[in-house]
């Protein structure tokens, strides 16, 4: 750290060596970059701002006596959030009149439930009348929904809908007269502009952060290209706004890059007109429509384009075509180079999804392709894609006498018709979670794939591998969770719990 007299005396030498004359510096007076005036000051957009963002924390029910995640699991939360896109629960939070304490003394057996911390985030409000807008990961499982405005009063809110693919959720509280925020136009960002989040990361409410643009458009998505910024974002900045310097709002502070689970300088948010566009539809319809065509595609690389006669590496090439599907109804086939999608160029295939993604289901489009040296339209009805739904499994109890394994799990076998409709060719259901893998965000309809280097086939073959395990070691276990995998490191406890 450079001591603050030392950094003085640095600014006032380089202030003078830039004052020195054209002949001296190299530069003419026509071409000498001009004098910054200074450091934007953000406390008035602030002021403006604040009252309009809100602390968002989310309950779940849970039966008596289920165990809740400790301290230790701190970087769990923020782990399992990226991948699965699910706030972890969590312990040793403030208690509110909200959140009843657990009481070990209650009788009743499972049937008895308590409402614990699950997690917490941030919103702003964007209308007069209680709605307000966050990421769809917040609320997601939660049983309960809670928003603390700045002046401390508290809503319980209602989820009016949510899209993961946007990672957009709307809510509703009752109120009048709220103090809501002004929304800009992400159109019109530049990379270097200054901007500043306002939300509640690590659960610290109202904490303000600045920054810059880096990119406009971060291809991190299939179906909205992200705002890249250096602003600080931490766990519980997550659906709060990202804020330009006319005090508008430009995007929803939503993911962070990080190899730690902390902020390493990238920060991403999802443009706010994007966002706007999938509130509307939720506050209409409680659910998103989007449009597909039935391909699978992929790039076009430059000596692709050369062999094909193409003036430059663009469009995207159809690698497979869906059965039955809109595309094969229209025409189009495998090794078709997608140019055009109702006349708007497609630079890079990116863009496909995005587009046709966007048009009404129903409607016709015209899809410019490139097929052995010619260019042609082709007319497809846009059909509409499956709304985002978990995984259906088949409901049943697990057996009383089970009891749960030294990871906190009981599973089960697979059926042929589960492995379909999951996607997957072997693993074991978890059928409850509870102890370390409760605590690490295990739940309920999980898919166990792998445990450390071995393909688990069944729940025997499983529970005989996890009774060997190391207690003094964590296990690598591979949980699929919808159509996302990823190791999750549980260590062995010798009751479960």
């Amino acid at each position: 750290m450079i001591p603050a007299k030392k950094i003085l005396l640095s600014s006032l030498l380089s202030a003078s060596i830039f004052a020195l004359s054209p002949a001296l510096t190299g530069l003419s007076a026509a071409v000498a970059a001009p004098a910054v005036a200074g450091l934007p000051d953000f406390a008035d957009i602030v002021d403006r701002t604040g009252p309009g963002v809100v602390n968002i924390r989310t309950t779940e029910r849970v039966k008596t006596g289920q165990p809740q995640a400790g301290a230790d699991d701190e970087e769990m939360q923020e782990f399992f959030r990226r991948f699965f896109g699910v706030p972890m629960p969590r312990q040793q939070q403030p208690n509110t009149p909200n959140t009843p304490r657990p009481n070990p003394n209650r009788k009743g057996g499972s049937a008895q439930q308590e409402e614990v911390p699950r997690g917490v985030g941030s919103g702003f409000i964007i209308s007069a009348d209680g709605y307000i807008m966050t990421n769809a990961h917040v609320v997601e499982g939660a049983s309960d929904v809670y928003v603390t405005l700045t002046d401390k009063r508290e809503f319980k809110a209602k989820i009016i809908g949510s899209d993961t693919r946007t990672d957009v959720a709307l809510l509703k509280i009752d109120g009048t007269s709220l103090p809501r925020l002004v929304i800009g136009d992400s159109d019109k960002i530049r990379a270097g502009e200054w901007v500043l989040a306002i939300g509640s990361p690590f659960g610290l409410e109202n904490t303000v952060t600045a920054g810059i643009i880096s990119a406009k458009a971060r291809d991190t998505g299939d179906y909205l290209p992200l705002i890249q910024t250096d602003v600080a974002v931490n766990p519980g900045n997550s659906g709060g706004p990202l804020i330009n310097l006319k005090g508008e709002v430009i995007g929803i502070n939503s993911q962070i890059y990080s190899r730690s689970g902390g902020f390493m300088g990238i920060s991403f948010a999802v443009p706010i007109d994007e966002a706007l566009r999938v509130s509307d539809q939720l506050k209409a319809s409680g659910r998103v429509t989007r449009g597909r065509i039935g391909v699978q595609i992929g790039e076009v690389t430059k000596d692709v384009a050369e062999s094909l006669g193409l003036a430059k590496a663009q469009g995207a090439l159809v690698q497979r075509i869906e059965p039955g599907g809109p595309a094969e109804k229209g025409g189009l086939e495998a090794g078709d180079i997608i140019l055009k999608f109702n006349g708007v160029a497609i630079e890079k295939p990116s863009d496909l999804p995005r587009m046709v993604g966007g048009t009404k289901p129903g409607s016709r489009a015209t899809v410019n392709i490139w097929r052995k040296g010619s260019a042609r339209d082709i007319a497809v009805t846009v059909v509409e894609i499956e709304a985002d739904k978990p995984a259906k499994v088949e409901e049943k109890k697990p057996k009383q006498e089970a009891a749960p394994n030294s990871l906190g799990l009981v599973v089960s076998d697979l059926s042929d018709a589960q492995k379909k409709e999951l996607k997957v060719d072997s693993g074991v259901l978890v059928e409850s979670a509870v102890g370390v893998a409760a605590a690490a965000g295990l739940r309920a309809g999980d898919v166990v794939q792998r445990l450390n280097d071995v393909d688990i086939k069944d729940s025997r073959q499983f529970n005989g591998l996890v009774a060997k395990l190391d207690p003094k070691k964590r296990a690598a276990v591979l949980v699929r969770r919808g159509d996302s995998s990823q190791f999750v490191p549980l260590r062995p406890s010798a009751s479960g719990n």
